[in-house]
């Protein structure tokens, strides 16, 4: 979104990466904001702007997001990306529908007034890692299932200590194995910063429907059992550097998702379309009834 002006120079680092990065499958590109506390009806109105354009003239699509426990005023845009090539392909066709919208000059203004509104930013890219997630959606129906469902999602971000990579990677793979052998666990994503981090991190997300649906699940330790929870107590003491977690909750608002997902809940993920859609039927109805009220009746034949 915003970012592919903003971050130009960033995005040029990214593609000077080793060829083996480039080979490693599905990518998350994120871009992470604080607004101004006094800015934030500017920078959804600015939002707003840039999701209208994309949406109409069939731009880049993304997911945005703004925290409920966590730091505040904190609002983060995930686009899927298939490779390094699909950073500068979908944020140009993002671009252009925005100066298709506004113009040039308008384009630039919005930007400009967006930064406006900040108080900081930054741009992660992220690595998919469905080797390590939990029953994870293996095509795209069962993907936009799990997002045009989702309300809510936590994310921790796990900071792996030098040297303890594989250690990290291989209890997660044990955790996922248990995991999917027990009927009442849900899907958990990973993901792994390859550009725009500090060390190796990993991103460890879970979503809801609702926060009920963070109630009543099955603990760690009731998944993998007393030996399996105590080895991960051990690892994880060893590996791990850090942890940082935060709840978000989704914006429709400021998102442009595909059309697979917002076909999944169209009245969360566009409520102003389906409100409009429906208040033109009783419109057209009204006017069509109307005109037949004042055409003139037709003439009896004379006996």
């Amino acid at each position: 979104m915003f970012k592919r002006a903003i971050w130009a120079f960033a995005i040029a680092v990214c593609l000077a990466a080793p060829v083996t990065v480039h080979a490693q499958g599905n990518y998350l590109d994120v871009y992470i904001v604080k607004v101004k506390p006094e800015k934030l009806a500017d920078f959804q109105a600015l939002g707003k702007k840039w999701v209208d354009a994309n949406r109409r003239f069939n731009g880049d699509h993304w997911l945005a997001s703004e925290t409920m426990y966590g730091e505040g005023n904190v609002f983060v845009f995930t686009s899927p990306r298939q490779d390094y090539a699909d950073i500068d392909k979908l944020s140009e066709t993002g671009m252009q529908a925005v100066n298709k919208a506004f113009g040039k000059e308008a384009t630039e203004k919005i930007l400009r007034d967006w930064e406006s509104c900040l108080v900081w930013s930054r741009t992660e890219l992220r690595r998919r890692r469905p080797d390590l997630s939990r029953k994870a959606p293996t095509d795209m129906d069962s993907y936009a299932k799990l997002i045009g469902e989702s309300r809510v999602l936590r994310t921790t971000a796990v900071h792996v200590r030098p040297g303890h990579i594989a250690d990290f990677e291989a209890l997660l793979k044990e955790a996922k194995e248990a995991g999917e052998k027990a009927a009442n666990t849900q899907p958990v994503l990973v993901a792994q910063v390859v550009e725009g981090g500090k060390g190796t991190t990993f991103y460890v997300t879970v979503l809801r429907s609702s926060l009920g649906g963070f109630d009543k699940n099955p603990t760690l330790r009731e998944i993998l059992g007393e030996e399996g929870f105590k080895k991960y107590l051990q690892v994880n003491a060893e590996a791990v550097e850090g942890t940082e977690s935060a709840l978000f909750r989704f914006s429709p608002e400021l998102s442009n998702p595909a059309d697979e997902i917002v076909n999944v809940a169209a009245d969360f993920w566009h409520p102003k379309a389906i409100m409009a859609a429906a208040a033109s039927k009783p419109k057209a109805a009204t006017a069509e009834s109307t005109a037949l009220k004042l055409k003139p009746a037709a003439e009896k034949p004379k006996q």
